[in-house]
């Protein structure tokens, strides 16, 4: 059962560390939760909980199992597609680690990021042929040509492009860290594949004592899997429509932790909405069932966001332009007699489209008559794939076309393989033979 009371409280002296106020018989369920979403490092030796014992541990409360797509990050300079890039040297003459995130140096010490550089040491550990280096300091640059922060996934592309390139180089298997790129962001364990890909919860029951190898068994057990390739349903296709590439008010991580706590609605899903509607997405995927799968999509967008509504204090990602787009899709669907597109948003306010390839010609043209782009607009409105066969746009007579510049551009892709390694390494690589950046932001 989620919480949905006001049953813990924080405060902060001066300095990081929180105090948190709970009544007794809240400990338990607090504990496993706290274990389950701040894992402990692998590397911990000493107990993880400390002073008072509660064995009457509780299951934490679940994030529900959850399916995504990976999008394609091919590109070329002069064309290039939504993606993260990330380069590492790794050298036993670097003094520290270093990273560089967009041209400007972040810490290394940010939880997130420590955990994920620990526990893909302690695996090189491990291996015979990577023990040595282990122990090498790290200089770490990663670049992203897609809004941050703005609810396109920015995070889950940057942590599991920076788990893959260090599982790399570190000479471990790429496809058993997910769990890692996990602790960075949850969402990033799917992007560590490509396809269609599932985020899998802990097997029901499955308990914490508040041990550390129990926490870290925990991790690993919560990890992603390619359900369905990105070869098997190759038609397929999405377009981004990007409302606002600000970073939002409310992050995902924040916000998903005050739903988990406050919302209703949200218990009720977990528990009976979502099971039967991932194994209903899946069926869907495997027939090539378009238009079940677009009707799946558009609901599990919609009651999310309603989710976000039911949350205490709520939580608003759309805005009237994202409405706009969602009754634009209704009307397109209704006019052209079935189901040809599909909506779905994350926590932000910017839409992605699912549309199989032979629709996207008529789909792109009505979305330019429908959103028509700023009258001051120097760069491509339409990004990405291109498509010389721009079909006259569908008429919408319940649909006004909207005020010029709603949407700042369109990114048009296809479904990808997940991460990979570039050729010409020499000239893809961020760092110099130095490992120091090759470009910095001023």
């Amino acid at each position: 059962m989620v919480d949905t009371v006001f049953n813990v409280a924080y405060t902060f002296d001066a300095g990081p560390n929180a105090c948190l106020y709970v009544l007794e018989n809240t400990v338990p369920l607090l504990l496993s939760t706290l274990v389950q979403y701040f894992p402990p490092s692998s590397g911990i030796s000493a107990p993880y909980i400390r002073g008072l014992e509660y064995l009457n541990i509780l299951p934490p409360v679940q994030m529900h199992a959850k399916t995504s797509v990976a999008l394609s990050p091919d590109f070329t300079e002069d064309k290039p597609m939504m993606h993260a890039k990330t380069s590492v040297a790794l050298s036993p003459d670097f003094t520290e680690d270093k990273l560089w995130l967009n041209g400007k140096e972040v810490s290394v010490h940010h939880p997130r990021i420590s955990a994920c550089l620990t526990d893909l040491r302690k695996l090189a550990e491990q291996e015979k042929s990577s023990r040595e280096m282990a122990d090498w300091k790290m200089h770490i640059c990663s670049e992203n040509n897609f809004p941050t922060a703005a609810g396109l996934a920015s995070s889950a592309a940057g942590y599991s492009c920076l788990v893959f390139t260090l599982a790399y180089a570190l000479g471990l298997n790429t496809s058993e860290v997910s769990h890692i790129a996990r602790q960075g962001s949850g969402s990033a364990c799917r992007s560590m594949f490509g396809g269609f890909v599932r985020w899998k919860t802990l097997p029901e029951g499955q308990q914490s004592d508040g041990n550390g190898d129990i926490g870290r068994k925990q991790c690993e057990l919560s990890n992603a899997e390619q359900i369905i390739s990105e070869s098997y349903w190759g038609s397929m296709r999405v377009i981004i429509l990007v409302v606002n590439d600000q970073a939002k008010s409310t992050s995902s991580t924040d916000g998903m932790q005050r739903t988990t706590l406050t919302s209703t609605l949200y218990e009720h899903r977990v528990n009976t909405i979502v099971p039967s509607r991932c194994s209903g997405m899946e069926e869907a995927l495997r027939a090539r069932d378009f238009p079940r799968f677009a009707e799946l999509t558009m609901k599990d967008s919609n009651q999310f966001h309603a989710c976000c509504l039911d949350t205490y204090p709520p939580i608003v990602y759309m805005n009237d332009t994202s409405h706009s787009i969602v009754r634009f899709v209704h009307e397109f669907n209704t006019v052209v007699g079935e189901t040809k597109v599909a909506y779905t948003f994350d926590a932000g306010p910017n839409a992605c489209l699912y549309v199989l390839e032979n629709t996207v010609p008529l789909l792109l043209s009505t979305l330019v008559q429908y959103f028509p782009p700023s009258s001051g607009i120097s760069a491509p409105y339409i990004r990405g794939l291109e498509y010389l066969n721009i079909l006259p746009p569908v008429q919408l007579p319940s649909f006004t076309p909207q005020p010029a510049g709603l949407l700042q551009y369109l990114i048009s892709t296809k479904i990808g393989s997940g991460p990979k390694i570039l050729d010409d390494i020499p000239n893809n690589h961020l760092l110099n033979e130095a490992g120091a950046p090759k470009h910095l932001s001023s």
